[in-house]
Protein backbone atom coordinates (compact mmCIF):
# COMPACT_ATOMS: atom_id res chain seq x y z
CA UNK A 1 0.00 0.00 0.00
CA UNK A 2 1.34 3.37 -1.04
CA UNK A 3 2.22 5.79 1.57
CA UNK A 4 -0.03 9.02 1.58
CA UNK A 5 1.03 12.72 2.94
CA UNK A 6 0.72 15.85 1.88
CA UNK A 7 3.82 17.15 3.01
CA UNK A 8 7.76 17.13 1.07
CA UNK A 9 10.48 14.79 2.35
CA UNK A 10 13.71 15.88 1.13
CA UNK A 11 16.98 14.14 2.04
CA UNK A 12 20.67 15.33 1.55
CA UNK A 13 23.76 13.41 1.68
CA UNK A 14 27.63 12.84 1.00
CA UNK A 15 30.66 12.52 2.22
CA UNK A 16 32.98 13.60 5.59
CA UNK A 17 33.78 17.20 4.97
CA UNK A 18 31.33 18.36 2.10
CA UNK A 19 29.75 21.10 3.53
CA UNK A 20 25.88 19.50 3.82
CA UNK A 21 25.02 20.20 7.52
CA UNK A 22 26.15 24.04 6.89
CA UNK A 23 24.20 24.31 4.13
CA UNK A 24 21.08 22.85 5.22
CA UNK A 25 21.41 25.29 8.22
CA UNK A 26 21.37 28.74 6.21
CA UNK A 27 18.40 27.12 4.10
CA UNK A 28 16.47 26.45 7.27
CA UNK A 29 17.06 30.04 8.32
CA UNK A 30 15.99 31.32 5.49
CA UNK A 31 12.99 29.20 5.40
CA UNK A 32 11.89 30.55 8.63
CA UNK A 33 12.25 34.42 7.36
CA UNK A 34 9.37 33.24 4.78
CA UNK A 35 7.61 30.90 6.87
CA UNK A 36 7.86 28.38 5.24
CA UNK A 37 6.43 25.78 7.65
CA UNK A 38 9.40 22.68 8.14
CA UNK A 39 11.58 20.43 9.91
CA UNK A 40 14.82 20.18 9.91
CA UNK A 41 16.41 16.44 11.53
CA UNK A 42 18.97 14.47 10.67
CA UNK A 43 20.18 10.18 10.40
CA UNK A 44 20.83 9.16 12.49
CA UNK A 45 19.89 11.11 15.70
CA UNK A 46 16.75 12.48 15.28
CA UNK A 47 14.71 11.84 18.30
CA UNK A 48 15.76 11.06 22.09
CA UNK A 49 16.47 7.57 21.64
CA UNK A 50 18.37 8.35 18.33
CA UNK A 51 20.72 10.61 19.80
CA UNK A 52 21.91 7.91 22.28
CA UNK A 53 22.40 5.55 19.54
CA UNK A 54 24.21 8.30 17.37
CA UNK A 55 26.93 8.82 20.28
CA UNK A 56 27.10 4.71 20.24
CA UNK A 57 27.66 4.73 16.60
CA UNK A 58 30.40 7.68 16.59
CA UNK A 59 32.40 7.51 19.79
CA UNK A 60 35.91 6.97 18.28
CA UNK A 61 36.65 4.48 21.70
CA UNK A 62 33.73 2.68 20.77
CA UNK A 63 34.73 -0.64 18.54
CA UNK A 64 31.68 -1.68 16.75
CA UNK A 65 30.82 -4.69 14.26
CA UNK A 66 30.36 -3.77 10.91
CA UNK A 67 26.42 -5.82 11.70
CA UNK A 68 26.08 -4.05 14.67
CA UNK A 69 26.83 -0.39 13.39
CA UNK A 70 24.15 -1.57 10.27
CA UNK A 71 21.57 -2.67 12.57
CA UNK A 72 22.19 0.53 15.12
CA UNK A 73 21.84 2.35 12.21
CA UNK A 74 18.37 0.70 11.10
CA UNK A 75 16.64 0.98 14.97
CA UNK A 76 17.61 4.37 14.90
CA UNK A 77 15.83 4.68 11.55
CA UNK A 78 12.84 3.21 12.70
CA UNK A 79 12.29 5.21 15.14
CA UNK A 80 13.38 8.56 13.39
CA UNK A 81 10.25 7.85 10.94
CA UNK A 82 7.64 6.61 13.33
CA UNK A 83 8.47 9.51 15.15
CA UNK A 84 9.58 12.62 14.17
CA UNK A 85 9.41 11.94 9.84
CA UNK A 86 6.27 10.51 8.84
CA UNK A 87 3.69 13.16 11.46
CA UNK A 88 5.46 16.01 10.11
CA UNK A 89 4.92 14.51 6.65
CA UNK A 90 0.97 13.57 7.37
CA UNK A 91 1.09 16.98 8.70
CA UNK A 92 1.53 18.74 5.14
CA UNK A 93 5.48 19.87 6.49
CA UNK A 94 8.46 20.12 4.69
CA UNK A 95 10.69 17.13 5.99
CA UNK A 96 14.47 18.03 5.58
CA UNK A 97 16.81 15.36 6.81
CA UNK A 98 20.43 15.25 6.98
CA UNK A 99 21.47 11.84 5.67
CA UNK A 100 18.65 8.82 5.25
CA UNK A 101 18.88 5.48 3.66
CA UNK A 102 21.47 6.31 0.81
CA UNK A 103 24.01 6.78 3.71
CA UNK A 104 23.56 3.59 4.28
CA UNK A 105 24.27 1.90 1.19
CA UNK A 106 27.22 3.90 0.83
CA UNK A 107 29.08 3.57 3.90
CA UNK A 108 28.09 -0.06 5.33
CA UNK A 109 27.44 -1.16 1.83
CA UNK A 110 29.98 0.10 -0.52
CA UNK A 111 32.51 0.98 1.64
CA UNK A 112 31.81 -1.77 4.45
CA UNK A 113 30.83 -4.73 2.01
CA UNK A 114 27.96 -5.77 3.39
CA UNK A 115 25.85 -7.45 1.22
CA UNK A 116 23.42 -5.03 -0.86
CA UNK A 117 20.24 -6.98 -1.01
CA UNK A 118 19.94 -7.21 3.12
CA UNK A 119 20.56 -3.18 3.43
CA UNK A 120 17.79 -2.55 1.22
CA UNK A 121 15.28 -4.85 2.76
CA UNK A 122 16.36 -3.29 6.33
CA UNK A 123 15.93 -0.42 4.62
CA UNK A 124 12.11 -1.34 3.74
CA UNK A 125 11.34 -2.29 7.44
CA UNK A 126 13.13 0.28 9.07
CA UNK A 127 11.36 3.23 6.81
CA UNK A 128 7.84 1.23 6.01
CA UNK A 129 8.71 2.01 2.51
CA UNK A 130 9.17 5.85 2.61
CA UNK A 131 11.60 7.30 -0.26
CA UNK A 132 12.79 11.08 -0.60
CA UNK A 133 11.05 12.62 -3.33
CA UNK A 134 14.21 14.40 -4.00
CA UNK A 135 18.26 13.62 -3.00
CA UNK A 136 20.65 16.02 -2.77
CA UNK A 137 24.48 15.05 -2.78
CA UNK A 138 26.94 17.51 -1.95
CA UNK A 139 29.80 15.95 -4.13
CA UNK A 140 33.06 16.53 -2.85
CA UNK A 141 36.61 14.85 -3.48
CA UNK A 142 37.22 12.60 -0.80
CA UNK A 143 40.84 13.95 0.59
CA UNK A 144 39.81 17.64 0.40
CA UNK A 145 36.57 16.46 2.74
CA UNK A 146 38.75 15.29 5.33
CA UNK A 147 41.27 17.69 4.77
CA UNK A 148 38.22 19.97 6.47
CA UNK A 149 37.07 18.53 9.03
CA UNK A 150 38.41 19.65 12.55
CA UNK A 151 41.40 18.53 13.63
CA UNK A 152 41.46 16.47 16.88
CA UNK A 153 37.57 16.25 16.98
CA UNK A 154 37.26 13.25 14.51
CA UNK A 155 34.95 10.83 15.22
CA UNK A 156 34.88 6.85 14.86
CA UNK A 157 33.45 7.22 10.98
CA UNK A 158 35.93 10.12 9.99
CA UNK A 159 39.04 8.35 11.27
CA UNK A 160 38.40 5.38 8.88
CA UNK A 161 41.11 5.46 6.04
CA UNK A 162 40.91 7.37 3.04
CA UNK A 163 40.62 3.94 1.27
CA UNK A 164 37.25 3.63 2.91
CA UNK A 165 36.17 7.39 2.01
CA UNK A 166 37.29 6.87 -1.44
CA UNK A 167 34.23 3.92 -1.67
CA UNK A 168 31.51 5.91 0.43
CA UNK A 169 32.11 8.84 -2.51
CA UNK A 170 32.23 6.00 -5.42
CA UNK A 171 29.08 4.30 -3.95
CA UNK A 172 27.40 7.64 -3.90
CA UNK A 173 27.95 8.17 -7.77
CA UNK A 174 26.80 4.18 -7.89
CA UNK A 175 23.84 5.20 -6.36
CA UNK A 176 23.00 8.21 -8.36
CA UNK A 177 23.76 5.87 -11.54
CA UNK A 178 20.50 3.97 -10.46
CA UNK A 179 18.58 6.68 -9.79
CA UNK A 180 19.12 9.91 -11.67
CA UNK A 181 15.70 11.00 -11.67
CA UNK A 182 15.50 11.35 -8.15
CA UNK A 183 18.71 12.59 -7.25
CA UNK A 184 20.36 16.06 -7.67
CA UNK A 185 24.01 16.65 -7.59
CA UNK A 186 26.03 19.92 -6.30
CA UNK A 187 29.43 20.54 -6.61
CA UNK A 188 30.76 20.89 -2.73
CA UNK A 189 34.04 22.34 -3.74
CA UNK A 190 32.54 25.96 -4.86
CA UNK A 191 32.61 28.91 -2.16
CA UNK A 192 29.71 28.58 -0.24
CA UNK A 193 27.35 31.24 -1.17
CA UNK A 194 27.21 29.59 -4.40
CA UNK A 195 26.41 26.20 -3.25
CA UNK A 196 23.98 27.86 -1.42
CA UNK A 197 22.44 29.38 -4.17
CA UNK A 198 22.32 25.88 -6.18
CA UNK A 199 20.81 24.14 -3.31
CA UNK A 200 18.04 26.95 -2.91
CA UNK A 201 17.80 26.73 -6.73
CA UNK A 202 16.85 23.17 -6.25
CA UNK A 203 14.24 23.61 -3.67
CA UNK A 204 12.23 26.18 -5.52
CA UNK A 205 12.38 23.80 -8.69
CA UNK A 206 10.80 20.81 -6.55
CA UNK A 207 8.47 22.93 -4.40
CA UNK A 208 7.39 25.22 -6.58
CA UNK A 209 2.98 24.75 -6.73
CA UNK A 210 3.41 23.27 -3.38
CA UNK A 211 5.36 25.94 -1.32
CA UNK A 212 5.05 29.77 -1.61
CA UNK A 213 8.83 29.87 -1.84
CA UNK A 214 9.16 33.21 -4.46
CA UNK A 215 11.67 34.83 -1.57
CA UNK A 216 13.72 32.04 -1.29
CA UNK A 217 16.57 33.71 -3.62
CA UNK A 218 16.33 36.98 -1.92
Amino acid sequence: MPLTYTGCFITLEGPEGAGKTTQLKQLSKQLDILGINHIVTRDPGGTPLGRQIRRILLNPENPVNPMTELLLYQADRAQHVSEIIMPALKEGQLVLCDRYTDSTMAYQGYARGIDFKLIEELNQIATGGLKPEMTILFDLESSEGLARLHPGGHDRLEREALEFHLKVREGYHQLVKKEPERWKVIDASKPMTIVQTELRKLMIDKLAGKFDIEGLLD
